[in-house]
């Protein structure tokens, strides 16, 4: 039996979707960790938390796919799971480094175009995964905001280089997804 075919009360409880919980749950640990963290040593801390959550994040994903627990829920939680976690990362980041703001702007006007885009699609019946440039985008968006959360001594000028490459996807993928949307709209 297809767990998406499960009761909807078996599907919340199911335990990819209760790491997916967790996920979202360990948030504001982590932001408060990171916002009070005074000494370098203190960072190790949010990426020890960090570490849990990727940790989770792999595991819903296999044990879902493994044990055949794949639910409509899980699809739509692991995707809202990883936004937050970028989006609260990156405005925890935004209290130490000024050039996080138009980051955290652009990141949360691109994800709100997204997600509108994304049930507008759906209701037309067209269903999507993730395309190449938003993959390449949001592997370089984790690995620089991981990098500036494990360094905190990174010196500005590169700190700054990393969030202006950032921007730069981030403004690449988001013309990307305008285009492919409006094509898919278009057909």
């Amino acid at each position: 039996m297809q767990s998406s075919n499960l009761p909807l009360r078996k599907q919340i409880f199911s335990i990819p979707n209760l790491l997916g919980y967790f996920r979202i749950l360990i948030l504001p640990i982590i932001a408060w960790f990171y916002l009070t963290a005074k000494e370098p040593s203190d960072y190790y801390i949010v990426t020890g938390l960090l570490i849990i959550s990727s940790c989770t994040d792999f595991l819903d994903g296999w044990i879902a796919r493994k044990f055949h627990m794949v639910t409509n829920i899980g699809k739509v939680l692991d995707p809202i799971s990883d936004k937050l976690t970028q989006g609260v990362l990156a405005l925890c980041l935004m209290s130490r480094y000024p050039l996080m703001i138009p980051l955290v702007i652009l990141f949360i006007i691109k994800e709100s175009y997204m997600g509108i885009m994304g049930i507008i699609l759906i209701r037309k019946g067209t269903i999507h995964g993730a395309f190449w440039f938003g993959k390449i985008c949001t592997a370089i968006l984790d690995v620089s905001i991981i990098a500036l959360i494990v360094f905190p001594n990174i010196p500005i000028n590169i700190v700054n280089t990393i969030i202006i490459i950032c921007i730069c996807f981030m403004i690449f993928s988001f013309i990307c997804y305008i285009i492919r949307y409006t094509t898919m709209l278009r057909e």
